[in-house]
């Protein structure tokens, strides 16, 4: 409707890991995207499973209660290279879905080659691509590290397609011996 003006919604894009999770904070009102804020929570690599995931959750908490997102996403990572790496990795992702559903955030969640396929264009685009686009389509100064690209480029994947409709496309997506495969590629 003309001379309506479109309501502002806040996506905050979440790219989970034990050691840094990155976030982006973005605003879509109509098709215009607003970068607000991004970066990274770190967690001391010297302290216990358990701290470290009280550590991303607080973070997350703090971050939800200081910016009030409308939505939340969260990228599915696959790591099956080390079996141990691929719990913790989930272990952590849990405690940021966790400290998202905490506030009252429904959480969506995208994988890796849809966010770059949103995003890029290329679902096997690597972490200089993301970062490129993401500075491109969000007119930043600089190119943000790689972590807070990542979880931008969730925010921005979101806002393109996903916004209640669970959207991007998985048509072609098939698990097989636990390794997600799109044709003969895999997807990490």
């Amino acid at each position: 409707m003309a001379g309506v003006p479109a309501h502002a919604i806040r996506i905050l894009g979440i790219d989970p890991g034990l050691r840094i999770t990155g976030f982006g904070l973005i605003e879509k009102t109509g098709n215009k995207l607003t970068y607000l804020s991004s970066g990274c929570i770190k967690t001391d690599a010297k302290s216990s499973l358990p701290k470290r995931l009280g550590t991303i959750y607080a973070g997350l908490r703090e971050l939800v209660a200081m910016h009030r997102p409308d939505q939340a996403v969260v990228e599915i990572v696959f790591v099956n290279v080390n079996p141990q790496s691929t719990l913790l990795l989930g272990q952590a992702r849990g405690a940021a879905i966790t400290a998202l559903v905490a506030d009252g955030l429904e959480v969506a969640e995208y994988t890796a080659l849809q966010v770059k396929q949103a995003v890029v264009g290329n679902g096997h685009a690597d972490k200089t691509q993301v970062q490129h686009m993401v500075r491109r389509l969000l007119a930043l100064p600089g190119d943000p590290s790689p972590d807070a690209a990542d979880a931008l480029a969730c925010a921005i994947a979101h806002a393109h397609g996903g916004q209640g409709l669970g959207a991007l496309s998985t048509k072609g997506f098939r698990v097989r011996n636990g390794r997600v495969t799109m044709g003969k590629d895999t997807v990490e």
